[in-house]
C-alpha cells in the first residue's frame, strides 16, 4: 500500500477487511506501534489497546487475574494490598503498623484506579468471555492457547483504551461469549478497528469499513455499515468494470486508427499523438478487481497402516492441584472420524497435544499402532518454527521434497517468489494457517489431529479446508467451534471432555459444537 491516510475518531467502529495475506495484521501491528511503516507516520491522541492473533505474551508465572488488572496498573496495587493484609495479622506491633501504612497507600491507589468496582468489572468481563474464577487464579503457563487468548481479550476490553485494535477477537470464543462481545462493542464509547471473518460481528458492530485490496494496492474507505458496504462495493466494482470497458473501446479505436496512419510519413506525428491519448485513457481508469486467489487444499493420500493406528489408555492431566481430565480412553481406527467436545478449559487442546506427543500425560499412555504417521495442526501454530523461513518450515515437514517440489507446493498455497524466504514469525494468522496446512498436505499422514483448522481463514479458504476434510481418506480427530467443520467431517464418534465419555455421533450433539 502507498499513500494511505485515515483517522479513527471516538465512536468510529471500523471493520478492516481483505483476503488472507492482504496486509490486515501488518497494518494493525503498525497502528499498535509494534511495526514500522516504510513511509508515513502513525499518531495517537490516547491509549491504544492491541489484541494480536498470537496471545503468547506476559509473564507465564503471572496469575490470569493479575494479567487482566495490569491493563490499568492495578495488579501490583492488589498484590501489595494482599501482602499488607497478611502482615497486619502479625504479632509484632512494628510490623503491623508498617503494614497498615502500606495498606492505606495501596488502598488509596486502588480507589484512584476505580476502586474495588474495577476488580469486579474485570471479573465480569472475564466471566463473560468464559474465563472462570478458577482460571483467574491460575498462572498463565497453565492455560491453553484459547484460554490465554480470552484472558488477553478481557485485558484489552478492561483497559479503557481510547482505541482498540482487535485481530480476530472471536477466535476460541463460544456462542454465548460472541454474543456478549458483540453487545460490548456496540456500546463501546471509544473507537476500534477489528479484523474478523465473523460477518455477524461486523454486521452488528461496525459503522465504517476499510477494505485492503491487495490486487490494486489500495485501501478503499467506506463510511457506512457492513451491509451497505457490501452493496456499495459491488456497485463500485460494476462501475470500475464499465469505465474500464469504455476506456478500452476508445483506446482500441484510437490505436487502430494510429496504426493505419503510421504508414504515411505525413501523418506519423498525428498517429503518435493518438497512441499517447490511448495510453492516457487507460491510465486514468481504476483496475478491475481480480478474483482473489485461494489456496487449493487437498489433504494427503494416507500412508498404509494397521487397523488401529493410534490408541490412548487411561490418560489424565493436571496442572498442580487443578485436574483437567482423567481416565480418557480412545482408539483411532483406520479412517475413523472423531470430534472432541467440551466447554472451554475442558482440555481439548491438551488432549490433542498429548496424542501428538508434544505434552506428556500424568497417567496412562499413547500407543502408536502399525504404520502410524501423525499430522498435527495446532490452533496457535506451535508446530511452525517462527525463526525459520516459509520454505525451511515446509522442507522440515517433508525433507524428501526437492527445492523445486517444495516451491511448487508453496505456490499452490499462495506463497510465491520471495514469499518463500519470509521468516514464519512475520506471517499473519491466515498465512500461518496456510503454511501449517501445507505441511500437512506433504506429510502423507494417516491420522490428522486438527485443532480449530478454520480459524483466521477468509470464507473461500475456509471452504477449501472443509472440502479437504470431506475428501480425506485417513482418520481425523477434530477440535472445533465451527459447526461447518463438524458437518464436513461427518463424525462417527464423539469424545466428551473432561469426563472422557465416548459415544456414537448423533445430530443431537451438533448443538454443543458452538457452545463448546
Amino acid at each position: 500500500m502507498e499513500n494511505v491516510s485515515f483517522r479513527v475518531a471516538p465512536g468510529d467502529k471500523v471493520g478492516l477487511v481483505g483476503r488472507n495475506g492482504a496486509g490486515k495484521t501488518t497494518l494493525t501491528r503498525i497502528l499498535a506501534g509494534e511495526g514500522l511503516p516504510a513511509a508515513g507516520t502513525v499518531t495517537s491522541g490516547g491509549d491504544v489497546g492491541y489484541l494480536p492473533q498470537d496471545p503468547r505474551t506476559g509473564d507465564p508465572e503471572q496469575l490470569a487475574r493479575d494479567r487482566i488488572l495490569g491493563a490499568r496498573g492495578l495488579d501490583d496495587v492488589v498484590r501489595r494490598l494482599r501482602a499488607a493484609e497478611q502482615e497486619m495479622g502479625s504479632d509484632d506491633t512494628a510490623v503491623r503498623e508498617r503494614a497498615m501504612r502500606r495498606y492505606e497507600r495501596a488502598d488509596a491507589e486502588l480507589h484512584a484506579g476505580g476502586g474495588y468496582a474495577a476488580e469486579a468489572e474485570a471479573a465480569t468481563i472475564a466471566h463473560s468471555l468464559g474465563v472462570t474464577d478458577r482460571l483467574l487464579g491460575q498462572p498463565l503457563k497453565t492455560l491453553s492457547g484459547g484460554q490465554r487468548r480470552r484472558v488477553e481479550l478481557a485485558r484489552i476490553l478492561f483497559s479503557q483504551a481510547e482505541v482498540l485494535l482487535l485481530d480476530e477477537p472471536t477466535n476460541h470464543l463460544d456462542a454465548d461469549s460472541i454474543v456478549w462481545l458483540r453487545d460490548f462493542l456496540k456500546s463501546y464509547s471509544g473507537g476500534f478497528v477489528v479484523i474478523s471473518h465473523d460477518t455477524g460481528l461486523l454486521d452488528q458492530t461496525v459503522n465504517r469499513v476499510l477494505h485492503l485490496d491487495a490486487n490494486r494496492a489500495v485501501i478503499d474507505v467506506y463510511n457506512m455499515g457492513w451491509t451497505a458496504y457490501l452493496q456499495q462495493r459491488e456497485t463500485d466494482e460494476k462501475r470500475r468494470k464499465r469505465e474500464r470497458l469504455n476506456a478500452e473501446n476508445k483506446a482500441k479505436t484510437l490505436t487502430d486508427q494510429a496504426n493505419r496512419m503510421r504508414a504515411k510519413a505525413t501523418k506519423a506525428q498525428a498517429a503518435q499523438s493518438m497512441l499517447k491519448r490511448a495510453e492516457r485513457l487507460m491510465s486514468g481508469v481504476e483496475a478491475e478487481r481480480q478474483s482473489d486467489k485461494v489456496a487449493r487444499i487437498t489433504f494427503p493420500k494416507p500412508a498404509p497402516c494397521g487397523r488401529t493406528p493410534l490408541t490412548a489408555a487411561e490418560l489424565s492431566k493436571s496442572y498442580g492441584s487443578l485436574e483437567v481430565f482423567t481416565d480418557v480412553d480412545l482408539a483411532i481406527d483406520r479412517g475413523s472420524r472423531v470430534v472432541i467436545l467440551g466447554l472451554n478449559g475442558a482440555g481439548k487442546t491438551t488432549l490433542l497435544r498429548i496424542l501428538a506427543g508434544i505434552d506428556q500425560p500424568d497417567t496412562g499412555a499413547v500407543v502408536p499402532g502399525h504404520g502410524l504417521k501423525l499430522g498435527y495442526y495446532a490452533q496457535e501454530h506451535e508446530t511452525l518454527d517462527i525463526g525459520r523461513t516459509v520454505l525451511e518450515n515446509l522442507q522440515s515437514a517433508a525433507p524428501q521434497l526437492t527445492d523445486t517440489e517444495a516451491r511448487s507446493v508453496l505456490g499452490s498455497f499462495l506463497f510465491s517468489g520471495d514469499d518463500a524466504h519470509k521468516p514464519a514469525g512475520v506471517l499473519s494468522g491466515g498465512e500461518k494457517t496456510r503454511l501449517a496446512l501445507a505441511a500437512l498436505v506433504v506429510s502423507s499422514a494417516n491420522v490428522l489431529l486438527l485443532d480449530e483448522p478454520t480459524n483466521n481463514l477468509d470464507p473461500a479458504s475456509r471452504e477449501e479446508v472443509l472440502a479437504a476434510i470431506r475428501s480425506y481418506e485417513g482418520a481425523i480427530v477434530l477440535v472445533t467451534h465451527d459447526e461447518g467443520a463438524v458437518h464436513a467431517l461427518e463424525p462417527d464418534r464423539v469424545l466428551l471432555l473432561p469426563d472422557g465419555d465416548e459415544d456414537l455421533w448423533s445430530p443431537d450433539y451438533a448443538d454443543l459444537v458452538a457452545l463448546a
